[in-house]
């Protein structure tokens, strides 16, 4: 069910009609909140609600028997860690994994023919299993205390709002949200509905635009041989894929605010970081920070020597571009971005560039085009396609194509402008009711009548 739908609609409406007689509750809300979720994740394939029933599951009674069997507390972590590891292997990487066994032993048989149901990525299944297997691991450390209501651990983790793309919510910091009555004052249910036009209108007027630019260029059969064009193209999906990202996070986080609870800023104007590690500081920060607590410094993070240090980074990029899917082009955008972080560490540019004003520029132009070289290995369906417009793109040839439109130039450019309205977002004048109101009228107006055709979220195939 997506976000930017009529079904949503009724969907909400309906769920949002009742909620304020079952919020004050505990037990009922809980039950409440766990047959929406599940109507809402079931309303792709009702089959995958089995998945998302097992793997919580496992994590519900691992968690328990951590504390109440603590001698063999390692092994309820193995095969919680397991269960969860094996949901993804099997139906996100096995014919992945198969495939590349057969390119490099052709002595084995190819990839053999499975049923459908298992050639199909269930919506969000890495969002949901790594946010019930940070349950277990935080029970496992002591920094959690496991319910014994499945109930409520069920309306933990289904809770539909960020349940298919984030963000990926802790247990730490909502658990104990669903234990107190869920209030809401004006001023919440306010900024709740200003982040839902606001995910709205990033998703509908700027992602949604931006789409057919970004597709025809990349379904062309051979790429067009315009460096600039491709430098266009890429900072046009640069914006496409923000703002279709950090737009449903905006909208889960507004759904919450109505219905009660918080959900952490899955973004923070990742566009302005002045470095690559500041950027990995503000952009999906819900996952970036759970691959460093629960990848990067349990294999040691900076802590070690140079060398053991390098690798610990490596591997945690290589698996968050893993993590994006099962294709060598998500590995290779893992290890671009890998690279540049290395290169930073090494020889610490970004601390020497950003104490002038040009250097703040230039440090902010390098990470601009780090993450748009990286982007290309993101976006293409495959290498060669990916390496051809890297070639044309540092070519510096070639002309823009007359049939080029300036819609996609005019959505950059107001992309550029939103964020701008952002940041003087803080000023007491644009936090005037007035002006508050006009702008958001505004918003509604551009969400109305500017909307492109409607896209399912990017982020949905992970």
């Amino acid at each position: 069910m997506l976000f930017n739908s009529l079904v949503f609609v009724v969907f909400a409406f309906l769920f949002f009609l009742f909620w304020p007689f079952l919020k004050y509750t505990r037990r009922p809300a809980w039950i409440y909140l766990i047959v929406f979720s599940f109507f809402f994740y079931g309303w792709w394939d009702w089959r995958f609600l089995f998945l998302i029933i097992l793997s919580g599951l496992i994590d519900f009674v691992a968690a328990l028997l951590i504390v109440d069997r603590p001698r063999y507390r390692r092994l309820w972590l193995i095969v919680s860690m397991s269960g969860n590891l094996g949901t993804l292997a099997v139906f996100k990487y096995s014919r992945f994994v198969w495939e590349n066994l057969h390119a490099l032993v052709p002595l084995l048989p190819a990839a053999p023919p499975v049923n459908d149901f298992f050639l199909i990525l269930p919506v969000g299944i890495s969002f949901y299993t790594f946010q019930s297997m940070s349950y277990t691991i935080d029970v496992y450390r002591g920094e959690v205390t496991p319910t014994r209501s499945v109930l409520k651990f069920f309306a933990y983790l289904s809770l539909f709002p960020q349940l298919v793309a984030g963000p990926i919510v802790r247990a730490r910091d909502f658990l104990h949200q669903l234990d107190a009555p869920r209030c809401t004052d004006e001023a919440t249910r306010y900024r709740g509905l200003e982040l839902i036009l606001h995910g709205y209108f990033k998703k509908t007027v700027i992602a949604d635009n931006l789409a057919p630019l970004v597709n025809a260029a990349f379904s062309a059969t051979n790429p067009d041989p315009s460096s600039l064009y491709w430098w266009i193209v890429m900072v046009a999906f640069g914006f496409q894929i923000y703002c279709d990202f950090s737009g449903y996070s905006d909208i889960a986080r507004g759904l919450a605010k109505w219905m009660g609870y918080d959900f952490m800023v899955n973004f923070n104007h990742p566009y302005t970081a002045l470095s690559l590690r500041e950027f990995w500081t503000r952009w999906h920060i819900s996952l970036s920070s759970w691959f460093r607590d629960y990848v990067y410094i349990p294999l040691g993070g900076s802590k070690r020597r140079k060398g053991r240090e390098a690798a610990n980074l490596w591997a945690t990029m290589l698996l968050s571009g893993l993590w994006h899917g099962a294709s060598w082009n998500f590995v290779i955008w893992g290890g671009v971005h890998a690279g540049f972080l290395s290169l930073e560490k090494v020889f610490r540019y970004p601390a020497l560039l950003v104490r002038t004003r040009p250097g703040r520029l230039i440090a902010f132009l390098i990470v601009s085009v780090q993450v748009l070289v990286a982007w290309v290995f993101f976006r293409a369906p495959t290498l060669p396609q990916a390496l051809d417009i890297l070639r044309i793109m540092f070519s510096f040839s070639g002309t823009l194509p007359a049939t080029f439109g300036v819609s996609g130039l005019l959505l950059i450019g107001g992309m550029a402008a939103r964020e701008f309205y952002i940041y003087l977002g803080g000023h007491p004048f644009f936090r005037r009711p007035a002006v508050q109101t006009a702008m958001l009228s505004l918003v509604v107006w551009a969400i109305i009548f500017l909307r492109g055709k409607g896209q399912e979220f990017i982020y949905f195939q992970f």
